[in-house]
């Protein structure tokens, strides 16, 4: 039997990934069915039949925001230990993270966990077969609601964890991220640092409790794209949610707000001898959450700025004209809360202190004059001509369908999005650039060059009145 599942699953598997070249943008043009179950569960279907296959991410308000300051990594290790084993219940026998790995396969699909900023996500991937889909449902939902987390697994990760980031401190990138998370985020739940005191401080308790406080069927958001009607796609569901508590009304209750980031006061420079044959360069500030209604505005503007590799205004500026740097960039990265805006470079230490200022330079300039009509149109073009590729397979409609139910923007939000963009002005893009980015109150973190400027402002003068 199990051979005749793995011949099955190899073979239509290997005919719905080809099959993903010829769906297109047709992706685009697909309703998004919403509704929220009695249990209080909330479900986004895209019904997708040109492949046998579906794709579902099934999430929760768990992310890394929610970890407590002595404790950051927990979400993360909560994701990490739910492939290391399930538990005995109601008659199955408890699996271990290899047997786990092996009825995964046994079956050609897939089960992924992961903790970001905002959420713990599972993502499951698997043929509509019926021996296969509701094989796959029910081992997902042994997976995500009866984890074994084993101890001495536990440990053995949290170790390797820990190795991992002792290495990462050793490289100049990640120490430069480091310290300019600390400078923006201030304590924000956002900028939490995990460590290997952090991780030392999470045990097996807390891992469970974790998974009992978050893990409700209540506060489950569930994205579904794929081969499946709606009757199916509430079978699908219930299966997946089989393992976990129904949630009674105070576990259900609202969670509390995360406060976001506030502005930066003043500018910051921060310099860090490091032993680097580039000096790395970050400025930055608080930026948007990604329910700004002015997102699009600054995804215009930033593609602009920084966003667009060659076509940007930094890459021009620092790169083509003066050589400062082979790559030069800018980006938001809004979340359910304020994220941070970034420029970042690399660059020779004898020319760090040019490379910073032309970037601070362009970045104030854009702020203050916004784009000609030629870049603007330029970057509507790029953007809309691209926007299929955001669309093109189940997969990445999956991941704009969650973008959509994470953050309360409406249904046909992906139906209107190049007619909106093709809309926005120059004065408006303007705008939305001048309201958001603060040139003079932006923070610097310089790794690898000479000390600072006399004239330019330090860490310590920078807290001073």
């Amino acid at each position: 039997m199990i051979k005749t599942i793995k011949k099955i699953a190899s073979c239509a598997m290997l005919v719905g990934v080809t099959g993903l070249f010829y769906t297109q943008s047709a992706f685009a043009l697909l309703p998004i069915e919403h509704w929220t179950r009695p249990d209080g569960a909330q479900v986004w279907l895209v019904q997708s039949p040109a492949i046998a296959m579906v794709d579902v991410q099934l999430e929760f308000d768990a992310g890394s925001r929610r970890d407590p300051a002595a404790q950051a990594g927990l979400a993360s290790a909560a994701a990490l230990m739910s492939a290391k084993g399930v538990r005995a219940a109601e008659g199955r026998p408890a699996l271990d993270e290899n047997q786990l790995g092996e009825a995964w396969a046994d079956l050609g699909a897939s089960l992924g966990a992961d903790a970001g900023r905002d959420a713990l996500s599972f993502s499951l991937r698997s043929l509509t077969r019926p021996e296969l889909l509701g094989r796959a449902a029910e081992l997902a939902a042994r997976q995500i609601g009866e984890p074994s987390y084993p101890a001495a697994v536990w440990q053995r990760e949290r170790a390797r964890w820990s190795a991992a980031i002792a290495e990462g401190d050793t490289r100049p990138g990640t120490v430069a991220g480091k310290a300019f998370s600390r400078a923006l985020y201030r304590g924000n739940p956002y900028g939490y640092e995990t460590t290997a005191a952090t991780l030392q401080a999470i045990g097996v308790a807390d891992l469970q409790a974790y998974h009992a406080r978050y893990l409700q069927r209540c506060r489950a958001r569930v994205a579904i794209v794929g081969a499946v009607d709606r009757a199916q796609a509430q079978g699908l569901v219930d299966a997946l949610l089989a393992r976990l508590p129904a949630g009674d009304a105070q576990a259900c209750a609202p969670l509390p707000a995360v406060a976001s980031v506030a502005p930066l006061a003043a500018p910051q420079r921060i310099d860090i001898p490091f032993n680097s044959a580039q000096t790395h360069v970050l400025i930055g500030q608080p930026g948007i959450a990604r329910r700004d209604p002015d997102f699009l505005a600054l995804l215009v503007g930033n593609h602009i700025l920084g966003g667009g590799g060659f076509a940007s205004r930094l890459m021009e500026e620092v790169r083509e004209k003066r050589g400062l740097s082979y790559s030069v960039y800018s980006d938001f990265s809004p979340g359910l809360n304020v994220g941070a805006f970034v420029a970042g470079l690399q660059t020779r230490p004898e020319q760090a202190a040019q490379a910073l200022q032309v970037t601070q330079q362009v970045i104030a300039d854009f702020v203050r004059d916004g784009p000609t009509e030629a870049e603007l149109q330029a970057a509507k073009d790029n953007l809309v001509g691209g926007f299929a590729l955001r669309i093109d397979s189940n997969r990445k409609l999956l991941g704009n369908v969650v973008n959509i139910a994470r953050n309360g923007l409406p249904l046909d939000y992906l139906e209107g999005w190049t007619e909106r963009v093709q809309a926005l002005s120059a004065e408006q893009v303007k705008a939305a650039m001048a309201r958001v980015l603060q040139p003079a109150r932006m923070v610097t973190v310089v790794l690898g060059a000479a000390p600072a400027a006399a004239d330019a402002p330090t860490a310590a003068a920078a807290d001073r009145p």
